[in-house]
């Protein structure tokens, strides 16, 4: 049975992420486009979000983008996460070991949502990816946490067709779910291209919660040689596994 939402709240959720996943301020008639919600409700909300500074706009008040409150409730949810400080000490030497740029992010439903980034020292243009949410199946990170589930459990979480970022993305559930079945029989993912041109990913969960919600990911140019893809696989592995044998111990769930 499906639980009850108050339509008020769960609108005001939705501008918000809708707010959220655009690049650019959005008009009325963009987010009345995007969310479905009547005008005369959505223009009531957006001068309540403006007032409480959930919502900032420009000053003829016609296009809107997230407010710094947002900020705010963000940061609180990752001061309070006990796994996070541990996860960041965990990317600090695994970024200092294999010079990429690492991540650690958490499943959320069919997306997986950025906690903690290092960068590469080298990395010359930084796009930050801290609260960041991606569709999982685009992502190495995303596909070793799918690879938790039963492939049934899969197709009732994702949308059908999936969506592409770029000519490599897996858009077929066929295809995915036996992708996901190497994942589950090697022990970590590997994207090429899926996600962003140029980039592969190699992902790792952090197995201290069952099915694991977690995991620790490694970007690189595409090009490597299989060698170094290995070498960065086994320190991706090796670091993951003592950050989730550290989690256990200390009681984290």
């Amino acid at each position: 049975m499906e639980p009850q939402l108050v339509k008020s709240a769960e609108r005001t959720v939705r501008i918000l992420e809708t707010l959220a996943e655009s690049h650019d301020h959005l008009t009325l008639a963009q987010l009345q486009q995007r969310t479905g919600f009547p005008r005369s409700s959505l223009h009531a909300l957006m001068r309540t979000l403006v007032e409480l500074n959930w919502v900032e706009t420009d000053t003829t008040r016609s296009a809107f983008g997230i407010g710094p409150h947002a900020l705010l409730t963000g940061t609180a949810y990752l001061d309070k996460d006990p796994a996070l400080r541990f996860a960041q000490e965990t990317l600090e030497d695994l970024r200092d070991e294999i010079g990429h740029t690492v991540h650690f992010a958490r499943r959320d439903e069919a997306h997986v949502l950025y906690l903690a980034t290092r960068e590469s020292r080298e990395a010359g243009h930084v796009i930050p990816r801290v609260g960041r949410r991606l569709p999982a199946h685009v992502t190495a990170l995303g596909q070793v946490l799918l690879a938790q589930l039963t492939d049934d459990e899969v197709v009732a979480l994702l949308p059908d067709p999936l969506r592409a970022l770029t000519d490599h993305t897996i858009t077929d559930l066929t295809k995915l779910t036996g992708e996901l079945d190497q994942v589950r029989t090697r022990g970590w993912a590997l994207e090429r291209e899926q996600g962003t041109p140029g980039v592969a990913c190699v992902a790792v969960a952090v197995d201290y919660r069952i099915p694991a919600t977690d995991a620790i990911s490694c970007s690189m140019p595409v090009g490597l040689p299989p060698a170094e893809i290995e070498r960065i696989t086994e320190a991706v592995i090796n670091h993951t596994r003592r950050l989730a044998a550290t989690l256990r111990r200390e009681g984290i769930r």
